[in-house]
């Protein structure tokens, strides 16, 4: 298994992000949350190397337009398997995403790298659940294609910390919160209760993980003078390609940071086909 080689935070986050083998980031994730735990490694933006800006994955899956992937049928082992195999890839990006905003974000306070620690090791957790349960059903990570829309969002929103917060947690990674309840019925009711449970956990801890996404944006649009809830719909408006879907999961998302005005106005973009 690979070790840690530097003491700085922002070259162990960027070795994590750029690492390809996938039990390999697992394993460099793991050690890397525990060092920032224990207090062994520094925050030095000055003794830093460069930033990564390629994220590190495994030749496969293969990666291919949303359009391109098959909707998933659960009452096969099939079906199910390209489902978990959907999540299994969103967890694997997220890992990278989490490490690629401790790297590239190096002028934030301490709680900011603890939060997003917190969240690539959990991340790397959710991956292992996942990827386990494919293993079960005769498959794993790879076999199936998968698409690169956390990515793309990451690489668009890298020039600026308050836009990725905005972006990826609470826009991409908070879609997370409203399908997943609607999945775990699904398995629930084709018999499949181990992947449901696994997709429970994994619910639960989205939840902070928006919830820290959340917490920075708004520290971000405080430090700029910026009115938080305008600022949310401004960026919406201009960054984001596709339509906001709904129903909305209002309870988790209260739990993650949304207040009742950006819920009320998110659910009035659905109405709208935005």
């Amino acid at each position: 298994m690979p070790t840690l080689t530097t003491s700085n935070l922002f070259d162990v986050a960027a070795a994590c992000l750029a690492e390809p083998d996938p039990e390999r980031k697992q394993a460099l994730t793991a050690q890397a949350a525990a060092a920032w735990a224990a207090g062994e490694l520094s925050l030095d933006p000055a003794g830093a190397g460069p930033v990564c800006d390629t994220p590190g994955r495994p030749a496969r899956p293969e990666l291919v337009e949303p359009r391109q992937l098959k909707a998933r049928k659960l009452l096969s082992p099939e079906g199910r398997a390209a489902l978990i195999h959907a999540v299994t890839h969103i967890e694997f990006n997220a890992i990278n995403l989490a490490w690629d905003a401790v790297q590239r974000f190096r002028d934030l306070p301490r709680a900011f790298y603890d939060d997003w620690v917190q969240v690539a090791a959990e991340e790397a957790e959710h991956f292992a659940l996942m990827r386990g349960r494919l293993i079960d059903l005769g498959h794993d990570y790879g076999d199936f294609p998968a698409h690169d829309g956390l990515w793309t969002m990451a690489s668009r929103t890298a020039h600026d910390p308050l836009v990725r917060m905005a972006l990826v947690p609470r826009v991409l990674e908070a879609r997370g919160l409203d399908v997943t309840p609607g999945m775990i019925e699904r398995l629930r009711a084709v018999g499949d209760t181990q992947t449901a449970e696994r997709l429970g956990v994994i619910l639960r801890e989205e939840v902070g993980h928006v919830a820290a996404g959340s917490r920075w944006f708004r520290y971000l649009c405080e430090q700029r003078g910026l009115a938080p809830g305008p600022t949310y719909f401004e960026l919406i408006a201009t960054w984001l390609t596709g339509e906001i879907r709904c129903p909305l999961n209002r309870a988790d998302r209260q739990r993650a940071g949304f207040d009742e005005d950006e819920l009320e106005r998110l659910e009035g973009l659905c109405a709208q086909g935005r």
